[in-house]
């Protein structure tokens, strides 16, 4: 009998030593935000700028991971696949979270079921902008005229098919009854450079990326997709000004977390995130991209994420858009 109780000490040690590990303080260790971009995107220079804060906040090293690939889908998949014990976060876009699943029905993660969300982050409008050299117009009911003389002949840029800005030009396009013809580009820089260089006549792209250019003049701006006029161009008048109504689109990022996530560690990362993201160093550098900050509760992330899905899917639907 004593040596069966010797010989069953180690387990009962084991077995009293288990709960303890299993409620161990979050964060113990350093803490990953996967960005599925390339260093320098909108992604990588947001998580990047909040690395400060939150390492004082949560008193543990934080570290940027770049996993670009596949329209994001490596990234965002490797990230769907971890533990979900708080320790890797993703900060995705509207592409990563809602346009991907809508268009591609062969996705390898689900938005939904494989992540919790935690926060929107940040958005920015697109802007419609043309080629001043190219495009002789100067406003709206010009820009259609000049379409609709054009034919399919006219042409625009995006960095791809279905990024945001495929999909607002083509939103546009339902909504003013024109057609164009849509030159895909492997990114907004190429794409940007052929527009300022002529070889496309318009584009919508995100407000930080073509507020210079409209400044100095290479690009005319027609209208600013955002509810209201944004203080970068304060002159460019919005789509419902202008009478398209439903012409309100934002491209967005967000951080999420594996499903499966324990509520209070979301908890914990929503409010440290929001407070990050409302430092005044981090708002500024925010607006000099173009973006707002809008940090959110988890739920009113997922309605938004929800909603978005459902629109973007109803376009793709309509108009016939289909991933390469």
């Amino acid at each position: 009998m004593r040596r069966r109780s010797v010989l069953a000490l180690p387990a009962l040690i084991g077995a009293l030593a288990r709960p303890a590990a299993a409620q161990e303080a979050w964060p113990s260790r350093p803490i990953s935000i996967v960005v599925p971009g390339p260093p320098g995107g909108t992604g990588d220079i947001i998580a990047r700028g909040m690395i400060p804060t939150l390492t004082q906040a949560l008193g543990r090293p934080l570290i940027v991971e770049n996993r670009p690939g596949a329209n994001g889908e490596v990234g965002t998949r490797y990230v769907a696949r971890t533990p979900p014990d708080g320790y890797t976060l993703l900060l995705g876009s509207i592409g990563h979270f809602a346009i991907n699943f809508a268009l591609r029905p062969t996705l390898s993660y689900d938005p939904l079921r494989d992540f919790d969300p935690v926060t929107l982050a940040a958005t920015t409008p697109n802007v419609l902008v043309v080629n001043p050299r190219t495009v002789p117009a100067t406003d709206l009911p010009g820009l259609v005229a000049f379409l609709r003389s054009r034919g399919d002949r006219a042409s625009y840029a995006t960095s791809g098919i279905g990024s945001s800005d495929h999909l607002t030009a083509e939103l546009f396009k339902s909504l003013t009854d024109t057609r164009m013809q849509h030159i895909p580009y492997p990114g907004g820089p190429p794409a940007l450079t052929d527009l300022i260089g002529g070889n496309v006549e318009m584009a919508f792209f995100n407000l930080g990326n073509v507020t210079p250019h409209v400044r100095e003049g290479r690009l005319r701006a027609i209208l600013i997709t955002s509810p209201e006029r944004s203080s970068l161009l304060p002159d460019v008048p919005t789509g419902v000004e202008l009478g398209l109504r439903d012409l309100v689109v934002t491209s967005w990022q967000a951080f999420a977390v594996p499903a499966g996530t324990p509520a209070p560690i979301i908890a914990r990362l929503n409010r440290e995130l929001a407070a990050a993201l409302r430092e005044p160093a981090v708002v500024s550098r925010m607006g000099d991209l173009g973006f707002n900050v809008t940090a959110s509760s988890p739920e009113e992330f997922r309605t938004f994420q929800v909603a978005e899905i459902g629109r973007w899917r109803a376009l793709i639907n309509r108009q016939g858009i289909r991933a390469e």
